[in-house]
């Protein structure tokens, strides 16, 4: 993804110069890309000399005021629910964005433009500038690790075997909505390599039946548990290999979370690379145990919804995420290497530009850091239509493009298909290259067995196997191509159940997740746990215990999934919105489980399931009250979708539909002021609590994220303490969003054509923010109360290996990658077969006539004759493998000494010296005050110990060097090992 002002077709061209037609021409200037600048990426130095306003910010301001407004006139979500085939052909949002957007935004820039006197197409004709994201090739081959060598042994004998367009099948999309899932490649019949089905996502089956809606990845972090992160993963991927589904699309660990506002930071597990790397391999590991392929997404930091994508907001191009060499190791690519270490077969490539060059035709970030350093084995894919270039894309490490489609949404022009099979003909495309492509997927399919055709039986014609449900009818009989003109028909949905049965079931892990992933951050005079029987503290001792409850967030609404997508906020919050989502099977709400669990003889509770509290009701029902309980939530979700103005990333960080102004009313109500009050908050992230956190009769709060299904229940766990409050923050809770720093705000408005992100605060979000800047938060990163106490002590610390400031030797390859003959077929071998039916807007490999093959120059990207040396950090899966060797154990007693059992997250933070300048720059080196680098979750019966082990690894104690391109280890002065139960509560520490 790039840019400069001069349209060079060099680095990210088309497939074909000649690709005929005024529109193609159109998208030829739009997305040609100048070459990419022979600058280091460690030596980007950030700077920003653009003016803050001006008269591009005054024009971005009004326009996209506007569009909110034409935006929320335009929508009419009764129509386009999932059972509605036209709403799900829709489904991922952007027919009704690019509508209003290219209505309101063309009308609008064309009168700007015409105005300033630029002309209308000046916008389209301005690339991305150049100079950010040096060059990386070849494309390392997969095949160089050992534990994939007999998968890559097999894929070999496989490609050998297949035509090339049978391999540009394997790596192209079939195009949207052009078979049952969210993505789907088509097969190589002549060696029996079936097509693949692909579906969304991080939380739960997008578009599938009888499934699982999980809690989301935010509260599976605030679990802090790894094993449940395990479990969860491999429940979710049981679920998906029942329903005939190859690749999962998720976990999610892309966005970080660098911003509390982030539209779908809901879907990872929250903003520390440690945190995030740990539940993401985790979860991959228990996916990929069940035999399904895993997909990282999305690498890398696409941290805000607005202006991700091209054409989504009206402008030409995406936002470019900039960032240094050293800030994308430490952080945002962190999670990334444990992913891959962990096996992962597949990493989805995100919509935005990094350092002005689109993430899915970065030969620097797919190349040279996934594929060479981190020694990824499996393939690239993109996020669906976050390809914007051919052959550039395939040269810079891209394997598969989703869904199949173009440059435009379901235009059936793909940049891959019968371009791809062009390309390789006429000589732009090695061979060698494609060959890689498909070998690297067809490994990940026998890597995780599914040539197992007892596990894996084969789709129709040759089995019974595949997907069994359709992403786009809930009818049982429906269009088996349901985007193209063909009208045939068959039993698409199945309506297998697959989320468990007794002890098994699905809900019963989802119900635990959701506990543990429910923090009490406030419990005054210990007013929780609750007692099923109410209390003696009662307004009239002869009544039964008067318990009210206050919010639309603790009722059902219209049901779980009204809107397309979860894509409005109404009634209880379960999960964010977009296609991280899943159609609930049920939802618990809490008001369902607060009647049941509370006893009926001695509790009597009143519901009031709305924000507004009627005056009437102020005297008949507020002040009546023993105990009021509160919910009130905060929604967001993925950019296609918008709700009441919140268009992905959320405007602000306090509670919606009039949360504070509720939680005030009835704190300072209940009971005329004299009981109590109880809050509970459902949100995508952090929530600002300042406007009600101190009054006197509010008690206690839970900050309950996203919990899925089973929400009432497992909220009603932690209430009544079935279970013992064991939830952590995975974030920090500033006290407004300003704590968050600069680097913590939405770019709400395009600051130019190609919208520029500078990550200027580097290695400072989230509680290293707050640390650098001695900001108190109202809870810090790590924070989270229990009913018991615990204690720590005897720490000590053993030295397995001494310092050393570099790692081993990069390991020469474990394996070699497998060979192929590099001889062209014959272009007639690529024809349309003859009679072939060709149904609209599907993608094949096929080309119409040899006369398109034109051998000739390729224009290849600056530096591609470079051969590139093979980075020291690499060497194995996850990099090199001595940054894994521990280098010291920290031992700890942890005792529970209250009186009931409880869980302890015990976390382990490392301080860096002081003074610690770069051999090789002569750069002097700052550290956060302390970064998270283990912890474990330990579950102690009363007045029990149990002493802790957790080991800590050269990465651990190492920084990205910009000058070496490898982790250094400071070998002068102090590390700070601090433990203790979060990030500002470390009570006992020592010095190594």
């Amino acid at each position: 993804m790039t840019r400069t002002s001069g349209l060079s077709p060099t680095r990210e061209g088309l497939l074909h110069d000649r690709w005929d037609g005024s529109q193609q021409k159109f998208h030829d200037d739009a997305y040609r890309s100048s070459g990419e600048s022979d600058r280091r990426l460690d030596e980007l130095e950030i700077h920003d000399d653009r003016p803050k306003q001006g008269i591009f910010a005054t024009w971005a301001r009004r326009l996209f005021g506007r569009y909110q407004t034409a935006e929320r006139n335009y929508k009419d979500r009764k129509d386009t629910g999932r059972g509605s085939l036209a709403g799900k052909l829709k489904a991922r949002g952007y027919c009704s964005r690019y509508k209003i957007c290219f209505i309101t935004t063309g009308a609008l820039l064309a009168l700007f433009l015409i105005a300033s006197g630029s002309g209308v197409f000046w916008v389209y004709k301005t690339a991305p500038k150049d100079g950010q994201s040096p060059p990386w090739y070849p494309s390392p081959r997969g095949g160089t690790v050992k534990s994939w060598e007999e998968s890559y042994k097999k894929a070999a004998v496989m490609v050998q075997k297949m035509t090339l367009v049978e391999k540009v099948n394997v790596t192209s999309g079939t195009g949207w909505s052009q078979d049952l899932c969210v993505g789907n490649t088509a097969p190589a019949n002549g060696v029996g390599f079936p097509a693949l089905c692909l579906q969304d996502g991080p939380l739960g089956l997008r578009f599938v039946d009888h499934s699982s809606a999980f809690p989301a990845g935010i509260t599976v972090g605030a679990t802090w548990n790894k094993d449940l992160m395990y479990r969860k993963g491999k429940a979710h991927g049981l679920e998906a290999k029942l329903k005939g589904v190859n690749i999962l699309l998720g976990p999610a660990m892309g966005p970080l979370g660098r911003m509390p506002a982030g539209g779908r930071n809901w879907e990872g597990f929250g903003p520390d690379p440690v945190l995030q790397a740990v539940a993401a391999s985790e979860e991959i590991k228990g996916i990929q145990e069940s035999g399904v392929i895993a997909t990282a997404k999305h690498i890398v930091a696409n941290e805000q919804e607005h202006f991700r994508q091209s054409f989504e907001w009206g402008l030409p191009n995406a936002l470019s995420s900039n960032l240094d060499d050293r800030t994308l190791h430490e952080l945002y690519l962190w999670p990334f290497a444990e992913s891959v270490r962990a096996g992962v077969g597949s990493v989805m490539c995100s919509y935005n530009l990094v350092n002005n060059s689109y993430a899915c035709g970065n030969s620097k970030l797919m190349n040279g850091i996934l594929k060479d350093e981190l020694g990824f084995q499996g393939f690239v894919q993109s996020d669906w239509l976050a390809q914007r270039s051919g052959v550039a894309s395939a040269l810079a490490g891209l394997d598969m493009t989703m869904p199949g489609d173009g440059l435009l949404w379901a235009d059936g022009k793909s940049l891959f298909g019968p371009r791809l099979t062009e390309a390789a003909l006429n000589g732009s495309l090695p061979l060698e290259r494609l060959n890689d492509m498909a070998t690297r997927v067809v490994a990940a399919w026998y890597q995780l067995k599914q040539d197992n055709q007892t596990q894996w039986p084969p789709p129709p014609p040759e089995g019974k196997g595949g997907p069994n449900f359709s992403s786009f009818t809930d009818d049982k009989i429906g269009l088996i191509h349901p985007g193209s003109d063909d009208k045939t028909k068959a039993e698409v949905n199945k309506f297998i159940d697959v989320q468990g049965k007794g002890n098994n079931s699905h809900g019963l892990l989802a119900k635990q997740i959701a506990s543990e992933g429910t923090v009490l951050v406030k419990n005054e005079g210990g007013i929780l746990p609750l007692s099923k029987k109410g209390s003696s503290k009662k307004r009239d001792p002869a009544a039964k215990y008067r318990v009210a409850i206050f919010g639309e967030d603790a009722g059902p609404g219209d049901g779980p999934n009204a809107c397309p997508d979860r894509s409005c906020n109404q009634g209880t919050l379960g999960s964010g919105w977009g296609s991280g989502a899943a159609d609930f099977p049920y939802l618990i709400t809490p008001l369902e489980a607060l009647q049941s669990a509370f006893d009926s003889d001695s509790v009597e509770i009143t519901p009031l399931l709305s924000n507004d509290i009627p005056v009437k009701a102020s005297s008949s029902l507020l002040h009546d009250q023993d105990l009021c309980i509160v919910f009130v939530n905060s929604d967001g979700g993925e950019g296609f979708e918008s709700w009441n103005g919140v268009r992905g990333d959320r405007n602000d960080l306090f509670p919606q539909k009039g949360g504070d102004q509720l939680v005030q009313k009835v704190a300072r109500g209940c009971g005329k002021g004299k009981s109590d009050t109880i809050v509970v908050v459902h949100a995508v992230g952090p929530v600002v609590l300042e406007r009600w956190i101190d009054l006197p009769n509010l008690k206690a709060v839970l900050l309950a994220n996203l919990p899925g299904q089973e929400s009432g229940n497992a909220l009603a766990d932690v209430l009544f303490g079935e279970v013992d409050a064991s939830g952590r923050l995975p974030y920090t809770v500033g006290k407004s969003l300003s704590d968050y720093g600069p680097g913590g705000q939405i770019m709400y408005y395009p600051n130019g054509v190609v919208p520029q992100q500078d990550f200027t605060e580097r290695l400072y979000i989230d509680y290293r923010h707050f640390d650098k800047h001695d900001i108190t938060p109202r809870y810090e990163f790590g924070f989270g109360l229990s009913y018991t106490t615990f204690e720590f002590s005897n720490l000590s610390l053993t030295e397995r290996k001494p310092k050393s400031a570099l790692p081993a030797r990069r390991l020469d390859p474990q394996a070699a990658p497998p060979t192929f003959p590099t001889d062209l077929p014959d272009p007639s071998t690529a024809l349309f077969p003859p009679n072939f039916r060709k149904l609209k807007g599907r993608i094949y490999p096929y080309i119409s006539s040899t006369s398109d093959i034109t051998p000739g120059k390729y224009p290849y990207p600056k530096g591609y004759d470079q051969v590139q040396p093979p980075s020291p950090a690499g060497g194995a899966e996850g990099g090199n493998p001595d940054l894994y060797t521990a280098h010291l154990s920290v031992k700890i007693s942890l005792k529970n000494t209250g009186s009931r059992q409880g869980k302890q997250v015990v976390q382990v933070y490392v301080s860096f010296p002081e003074g610690v300048v770069d051999a090789s720059t002569g750069d002097k080196i700052d550290f956060p005050v302390r970064q998270l680098r283990g912890f474990e979750k330990i579950e102690l019966e009363a007045s029990k110990s149990q002493d802790i082990e957790i080991e800590l690894t050269r990465k651990d104690f190492s920084y990205w060097s910009r000058g070496l391109g490898n982790w250094v280890m400071p070998t002068e002065g102090k590390f700070n090992i601090s433990i203790g139960a979060s990030s500002r509560d470390l009570p006992v520490s020592a010095q190594w």
